[in-house]
């Protein structure tokens, strides 16, 4: 926990060279895994970029600027996204995006009415840790094909999965031995020499980068312009299990960041402000064609790192954002990467994510010689990453990671020697000492 005292506190104005340079680095450590979501699931990366930006805006106006966050790509949603889409296109994706920030909404309001406690109640850490190792492991296939095999003929090569290696490589060991700049942007880093290299090898096809417009509109999709409105119950089995336990992210998110910066976020501004923040973050995105959003790990690392917690610096990242979106030769530049650079990067980050699950389990003390717990684990793992599926005629169909959040809720509420949450869980996890 960091008690020193900060650089830059929350309201602190910084100069214009901190300004430029200090959000800058936010840009960057938090580019690389936004721009990798929409690539992987077939969306704009310019309109990721921009939405995340807009997102990041509304949600420091919604926390009353007391909340230095950074909202991005959400890797949660990646495989509802690419279901939704298989169902009806774009704009069944958009629709299911939107209902997920109305989720949120939904949350942020019981959360405000009758307090905070009762979610961790439904999603405790034995629910929370095995869902969201089967995000990960779900997408592992993902992550492996498109290392391994040549995009245009869907053929395993041997130079396509080099370069998924060297970029694995490379990504691996600026996690592990990254100083200064690249301790916070090793994804960023790891495509850029995955992409160098593939470059080398011939794969990477630039000529539409010189092509690119400098300022240029970005593909955006709206709603009644480009598809119409129908929502449907597959699309609210896709998306609205997905919301329910992302939302125990987002609070541990806001754990850490209490820790980080010396604030009980949870009281003030208070869990359903940041909820609502992140549920409109989302409504946003999916108004213009965007991935759902999610507050980033990695610019609470810069947070960290830096003792920079200014309100202003995430402002100034989410406005370079949105600038950057309109500019045609970046979004032309993520479009050429080729697919096994970002496969590679896949690898790890999906592994990561799975890791992350197991960590949720080993950080609450799981105890896995009480049988309860074994069945609650064991039940979401195998329904989750074998694809398990509930058919209701041909609308309502749920399946893979929904399923299984939705059996490990019941299993939890219903099986004996549930564990009730400690009146004092907030306040031991956060144990703050308030800056000022």
């Amino acid at each position: 926990m960091n008690h020193n005292k900060p650089i830059l506190g929350i309201k602190d104005k910084p100069s214009s060279v901190q300004w430029l340079t200090l959000s800058l680095q936010h840009l960057f450590a938090m580019f690389g895994a936004t721009v990798l979501v929409p690539y992987l699931i077939g969306l704009s990366p310019a309109v990721a970029l921009i939405s995340s930006g807009l997102g990041t805006v509304a949600f420091l106006l919604i926390t009353k600027f007391k909340v230095p966050a950074y909202l991005g790509s959400s890797f949660a949603f990646i495989a509802p996204v690419i279901a939704a889409k298989e169902l009806g296109g774009p704009g069944a994706a958009m629709i299911g995006t939107f209902i997920a920030g109305i989720v949120y909404g939904i949350v942020a309001l019981c959360i405000k009415k009758v307090g905070y406690r009762w979610i961790m109640n439904i999603l405790p850490p034995i629910v929370v840790g095995p869902v969201i190792m089967v995000i990960g492991l779900g997408l592992a296939g993902t992550a492996v094909n498109q290392a391994m095999n040549n995009p245009t003929t869907q053929e395993y090569s041997l130079l396509y999965f080099s370069v998924a290696l060297v970029t694995l490589l490379a990504t691996i060991l600026f996690t592990m031995f990254g100083k200064g700049v690249f301790s916070f942007i090793p994804i960023l880093a790891g495509i850029i020499v995955g992409y160098i290299y593939a470059l080398v090898a011939g794969v990477v096809n630039f000529q539409p980068v010189l092509d690119a417009k400098w300022v240029e509109m970005p593909d955006f999709i709206f709603p009644f312009v480009d598809y119409d409105i129908n929502i449907n119950t597959a699309i609210l089995a896709l998306f609205i299990p997905v919301a329910i336990v992302t939302l125990a992210e987002h609070i541990g998110h806001q754990l850490v960041l209490s820790k980080v910066v010396g604030k009980d976020y949870i009281k003030d501004p208070g869990l359903h402000r940041s909820i609502l923040g992140d549920g409109t973050a989302t409504m946003i995105s999916g108004l213009m064609g965007g991935p759902p959003k999610t507050t980033y790990g990695e610019n609470i690392g810069v947070l960290a790192i830096t003792r920079v917690y200014s309100v202003y610096i995430l402002a100034g990242a989410a406005v370079l954002a949105i600038l950057f979106g309109f500019i045609g030769k970046v979004t032309a530049l993520i479009n050429s990467i080729p697919a096994p650079v970002m496969g590679g990067v896949s690898i790890l980050l999906f592994g990561i994510i799975a890791s992350s699950g197991l960590r949720i389990l080993v950080d609450a003390k799981m105890d896995f010689s009480k049988n309860r717990n074994l069945v609650i684990a064991s039940v979401i793992l195998v329904t989750g990453i074998g694809g398990a599926s509930i058919h209701f005629g041909e609308q309502f169909k749920l399946e893979g990671m929904a399923l299984a959040a939705i059996l490990g809720v019941i299993l939890n509420l219903a099986l004996p020697g549930k564990e009730k949450v400690s009146d004092d869980l907030f306040e031991e996890a956060i144990d703050v000492k308030e800056t000022k």
